[in-house]
């Protein structure tokens, strides 16, 4: 779920869940809580399903998790393709290390962490040459002067000013017309880094909400052998069942009855953590419906895409920094304009290219051999015609996936950050709901995925 991208902790309201995040931690700690003992029903096994079911169980609770699936993890996946180099297809990074919940969790897993910093980064202009100082002031001053824009669109947020996209404010604010098609370029590259953080297109991201969160400090890492140590950590102990694809959910008694394409399986509650796509997808009927607030921010707020491509090659032929950029021609906007080093992680010679929004969705139908055709035409107009094919290649494509419809979730035009609160209430005390997308301040991360399934726990054990 992450990717490229520094979303962090709600600030506060973090002591409900700080003991419940200390048990989620402990697997060995069975002791049944004081009161009933309930039965619990968790629908999907990401990280916010499985965060919840390690809280309730070790709390003595009856908890089953049901996964559409054939594997945990949700949109965290670490693929095997390659047994020297796991390669995660998912999310990546844990986003600001100092207090985060996953940090000490990977701790706890003994999965090792690599740093990056987004600041290390070779920016290669259209014509596959790296920028000049003068191309470097100029992205500085058309970046800050979309920042101070965007801004003011989000001062505007008390007053009766209409929201507006990202696009056309940043737009506005540069005077697009007018640029040069040089410039133009630039700033169109400026606005897809927003696209690649957020994973809405410019044209949906709400120039007032977009980044509506709070942040934590510390630092970027990556996990070399796969995000995957710390769902397996998460895992231990829970009674998972996969192949279960979840068709319906009865709350008309006392209860819940979860019905699949297996059978039907009934609880005192359910937490649903299923992504936001899913539940836009209408694949899931509630029986009563949904109320109307709840349906609203489903329909409102958005599910983006950010898809990836591991290309792996017989030797590197890049530069040793973190990042690579690259300026897009006009006509192709977003097309392969940002990679990562991927030998720093590895130990072998692949670079890992991200598409996001339009141009992701887009790449989604077509083919892998178009799409690493057009990867190696970017790759070879800044290092040159010499660049050798790669020995293999790995490709997402999380908006076709029918369990993810989607890589994470943004504020999109139209929505407002209390459509999450009401994407999170709780129905009759016995639905629940978790999920990156119910987190207001910490959306589109793993931590806030993480965060999400122990407040719904919360809301079960009181």
């Amino acid at each position: 779920m992450t990717m490229n991208r520094r979303r962090f902790l709600r600030a506060s309201g973090l002591s409900a869940l700080t003991t419940l995040a200390a048990a989620a931690c402990n697997t060995d700690d069975t002791t049944p809580p004081a009161g009933a003992r309930r039965s619990v029903i968790v629908v999907g096994a990401g990280i916010a399903g499985l965060s919840a079911a390690r809280a309730l169980t070790d709390r003595g609770h009856d908890v089953m998790v049901l996964e559409a699936r054939d594997r945990i993890g949700g949109r965290i996946r670490t693929s095997d393709q390659w047994p020297d180099a796991p390669v995660d297809l998912g999310a990546s990074w844990i986003h600001g290390v100092d207090g985060n919940p996953i940090a000490d969790l990977a701790r706890r897993a003994g999965a090792r962490t690599i740093p990056t910093g987004a600041d290390d980064n070779t920016v290669y202009g259209t014509d596959g040459h790296r920028v000049g100082q003068d191309s470097a002031d100029r992205i500085e001053h058309w970046r800050n002067a979309i920042a101070a824009a965007l801004a003011e669109a989000q001062d505007d947020a008390e007053d009766e000013t209409p929201d507006a996209s990202l696009r056309s404010v940043a737009e506005h604010a540069v005077n697009w017309s007018a640029l040069p098609e040089a410039d133009k370029a630039l700033v169109a590259s400026l606005l897809n880094d927003y696209e690649h953080e957020y994973s809405g297109s410019a044209d949906e991201l709400s120039s007032r909400y977009f980044d509506d969160d709070a942040k934590l400090r510390g630092g970027d890492v990556l996990f070399p052998a796969g995000y995957g140590a710390v769902t397996d950590y998460l895992t231990r102990g829970l009674t998972v069942r996969t192949g279960q694809v979840v068709d319906r959910v009865d709350w008309s008694g006392a209860g819940v009855t979860v019905t699949t394409t297996t059978g039907s399986f009934a609880a005192d509650h359910v937490v649903i953590t299923v992504p936001l796509g899913v539940l836009q997808s209408g694949t899931i009927e509630f029986t009563p419906g949904l109320p109307e607030d709840k349906s609203t921010a489903i329909a409102k707020l958005g599910m983006g895409v950010l898809d990836k491509c591991y290309l792996r090659f017989p030797h590197t032929f890049w530069p040793d920094t973190d990042w690579l950029t690259y300026v897009p021609a006009l006509d192709k906007p977003g097309h392969w304009a940002q990679w990562i080093n991927y030998a720093r992680v590895a130990g072998q010679p692949i670079l890992l290219g991200f598409n996001a929004a339009g141009f992701g969705r887009d790449s989604e139908t077509r083919s892998d051999t178009d799409l690493v055709a057009e990867a190696m035409a970017t790759l070879r107009t800044v290092y040159g015609p010499a660049v050798p094919d790669p020995l293999d290649h790995q490709i997402t494509c999380w908006s076709s996936d029918p369990y993810a419809r989607g890589s994470y979730s943004f504020n999109k035009l139209g929505s407002t950050p209390d459509m999450r609160d009401h994407l999170a209430a709780d129905l009759a005390d016995r639905i629940h709901f978790a999920g990156e997308a119910t987190d207001r301040m910490s959306f589109g991360t793993v931590h806030g995925a993480y965060n999400s399934g122990l407040r719904a726990a919360a809301e079960i054990t009181g």
